[in-house]
């Protein structure tokens, strides 16, 4: 096996993993356990010595276990298993993507600081952003994506911003509208604010794509967070979250995770890797059953407009930034329903097979109403500018037959209100 790079899909069996530890369990037991024994005193210093910063691991020296808050087999093979998708240096796992984010930007970000961030995101992100930040004295920019590298520095001078931005966060394809941003143009507006010693950092939140479609790292992102909930769990039958980087910005945030005590459990955790050994065959399914739903979508009269990256043409910006940054289209889109709430609230309530419900990636087809669901806490002023009307509809296609999602969306289409 030292002679092949296997690819991750195949490691995720394994990788981290060792059998002679555990009794020979071919899968990794659930370590439900708080606190582990040391065999010496001594043993025991030494732990907390790398734990709290006191001296550097020895090379080849694997962390050692101290207590579930700060360190568990589960989770620390979950990490290193994550980390083969992203190619990252390091990764740590949370309670929800929620506090991925949250944390990430606690640690980043201090009073007085700017945050720049693109438009739309997540609506839980948008009121952490708007509604909690500035309690801290930390304000936050928008940006979308028709905004040029020029016109964004030009707005964060306009606001006097120019020495304040200390992170660009990025959600890219946005919720709900499959909105695509540049990396490498985010990591210029970065870099143009970035001093010696005080680097802007990039984050990127890249639920939409999963770990298989798209990898924001080598595209000049600094973190990657997930909502492990979505593809990475694929089951909604779990919260998670995970931040992925390299070794010194990761080591800020596996220490505030620690102090904040908001990491998952060994339960998720081993629930999270077995859901890993399947990622790829269920998003790659996923994916060829949204191409086909996206088709029947386009030319049906009670639709206006489909929202889905497959349907971008050569010469449109989108396209170029979805070449070069994706591997597949993915498995969201969102449609206009022709009409308003009310016809959009017909559709929902007249599915049979697709589920109503928040949430994505699973392997169920979901079905919500953004406006007055996820985004409904967004400004009106944003959703109005960003597209997030009362006709739209986001869904997220699962790993059923595709001919039996399109008939539930004809079926439910064809009934008149």
């Amino acid at each position: 096996m030292d002679q092949r790079n296997f690819h991750p899909e195949s490691l995720m069996m394994t990788h981290g993993y060792k059998p002679e530890l555990s009794e020979g369990a071919i899968k990794c037991p659930i370590f439900q356990t708080s606190t582990f024994v040391f065999k010496s005193a001594e043993e025991g210093k030494s732990f907390f010595q790398v734990a709290y910063g006191k001296r550097e691991k020895e090379p080849n020296e694997e962390l050692g276990l101290i207590y579930s808050r700060l360190n568990n087999p589960d989770l620390q093979i979950l990490e290193e298993r994550l980390c083969l998708w992203d190619q990252a240096e390091e990764c740590a796992v949370f309670e929800s993507g929620m506090s991925a984010i949250s944390t990430v930007m606690l640690e980043f970000l201090r009073p007085g600081d700017v945050l720049l961030y693109s438009k739309p995101v997540y609506g839980g992100t948008d009121h952490f952003i708007n509604k909690v930040l500035p309690q801290y004295g930390i304000n936050g920019i928008g940006f979308t994506s028709s905004q040029s590298l020029e016109e964004i520095t030009e707005m964060v001078k306009s606001k006097g911003a120019e020495d304040k931005v200390k992170m660009v966060f990025v959600e890219t394809p946005a919720n709900p509208t499959n909105t695509l941003f540049d990396l490498e143009v985010c990591r210029m507006v970065a870099d143009q604010h970035s001093r010696n010693d005080d680097k802007v950092i990039v984050c990127v939140d890249n639920t939409y794509m999963g770990p298989l479609w798209q990898h924001p790292l080598a595209h000049g992102a600094d973190l990657v967070v997930y909502s492990a909930t979505k593809y990475i769990g694929g089951h909604s039958d779990l919260i998670a979250g995970a931040v992925l980087g390299n070794v010194s910005l990761m080591k800020r945030v596996r220490t505030l995770r620690t102090f904040l005590g908001n990491m998952t459990g060994p339960w998720t955790g081993w629930l999270l890797m077995r859901s890993l050994e399947t990622l790829k065959v269920r998003m790659t399914k996923q994916a060829e059953n949204a191409e086909k739903v996206a088709g029947f979508l386009q030319n049906h009269p009670k639709v206006e407009k489909v929202y889905y990256l497959g349907n971008l043409m050569p010469g449109d910006p989108q396209y170029a930034v979805f070449k070069k940054q994706m591997t597949s289209a993915g498995a969201m889109l969102s449609f206009d329903i022709v009409g308003g709430e009310k016809e959009a609230f017909s559709f929902l309530n007249n599915l049979k097979l697709i589920k109503l419900a928040v949430s994505l990636g699973s392997t169920e087809s979901l079905v919500e109403h953004p406006a007055t669901m996820t985004h409904s806490d967004v400004s009106e002023e944003d959703r109005n500018l960003l597209g997030i009307s009362e006709k739209l509809v986001r869904i997220s296609i699962g790993v059923e037959h595709y001919s039996d999602i399109i008939w539930d969306i004809e079926q439910a289409l064809a009934i008149d209100i």
